[in-house]
């Protein structure tokens, strides 16, 4: 999944260029094309009012965008707690952990279980009393979280704090109309491609997969607390899983619920319906059509690391 962590330093998602490359998509008339609503967003969380501007997509059209400012911190639930203090607290006292295809609750067991877990006996995370290494400061914060952990955060669970991030803010350029592009927009990091999927009716976003490799690379742990969410110093607060904590728009027909909207302006909904069903004819982006929604995605489940594969449509350059 993301390591949140580990997203890329510098946040300008629309100065970078996704690549092009993906497969060509299916040139359909779409009966129903649904415009972007401001009002769903939570104006608690925006820095200021969403505004229109002019933007170019990347496949080239002239179009307009909702500008949406946010802040680091939603205000429809909490954050944390994310990095138990003991080996025998239970579940409440930590977040979850992303493997496997499961959403692992990160309690005080699961910390003393590494090296079964991971079938690595250099796993050790806490004392001869059972007390758990943690980042306890923002400086501790900045040495773990990092591709190259400081070797003196090696063996640590990763807790970097709301206040911490209090005054960063982020911005998204948004379709107001989704504009289907001839072919999908891969996801990438850096220079290679766009690494944030989408926004959260909070404002919060959704983020590329965690790099876990990375951090697990180190004997390190940084979870994410029971929204699927964690923070780090040039993000803020995000998302690596959608566990139903923000903000939902239940569905009259029973489908899945929308919980926010790809950077190409299409809805995003919720991994399963009212019945726990998930769909099972979205396409390689994990999109498909319908009547009630137009085009829309759904994400992947909590335990996968992931959100959605592609973009359909054009997003803001």
């Amino acid at each position: 999944m993301k390591h949140p962590y580990f997203s890329s330093l510098v946040f300008g998602i629309f100065l970078l260029s996704a690549c092009q490359n993906g497969a060509k998509t299916q040139a359909i008339e779409d009966e129903v094309i649904i415009n972007l609503d401001p009002s769903y967003f939570l104006e608690d969380n925006l820095a200021e009012a969403i505004s229109t501007v002019a933007c170019t997509l990347s496949d080239g059209t002239k179009a307009k965008c909702y500008k949406i400012v946010s802040g680091s911190a939603p205000t429809d639930h909490q954050m944390g707690p994310w990095c138990p203090e003991h080996i025998t607290d239970s579940p409440e006292a930590g977040g979850i952990w992303l493997e496997r295809g499961k959403a692992h609750d990160v309690d005080g067991a699961f910390i003393k279980n590494m090296a079964t877990f991971y079938n690595d006996v250099d796993w050790l995370m806490y004392d001869a009393e059972g007390h758990i290494y943690r980042t306890n400061t923002k400086e501790d914060c900045a040495g773990a979280a990092r591709p190259d952990v400081d070797p003196k955060y090696h063996s640590h669970c990763v807790e970097c704090l709301p206040e911490y991030v209090k005054d960063i803010t982020q911005t998204y350029l948004i379709p107001v109309t989704p504009v289907q592009s001839e072919y999908t927009n891969a996801f990438g990091r850096g220079a290679r491609g766009l690494s944030v999927r989408g926004v959260a009716f909070n404002g919060i976003r959704f983020d590329a997969p965690a790099p876990t490799h990375a951090i697990l690379g180190a004997h390190t742990l940084a979870p994410f607390d029971d929204a699927g969410g964690h923070i780090n110093l040039h993000a803020g607060y995000h998302y690596h899983a959608a566990t139903g904590a923000s903000k939902q728009i239940p569905q009259p027909d029973g489908h899945a619920p929308m919980i926010g909207y790809a950077l190409d302006g299409y809805g995003l909904y919720a991994h399963l319906d009212v019945i726990n069903q998930a769909a099972t004819d979205l396409d390689d982006c994990r999109g498909h059509y319908d009547q009630t929604r137009g085009y829309h995605y759904h994400v992947d489940e909590a335990g996968a690391n992931n959100f959605i594969n592609c973009l359909r449509g054009a997003y803001a350059e």
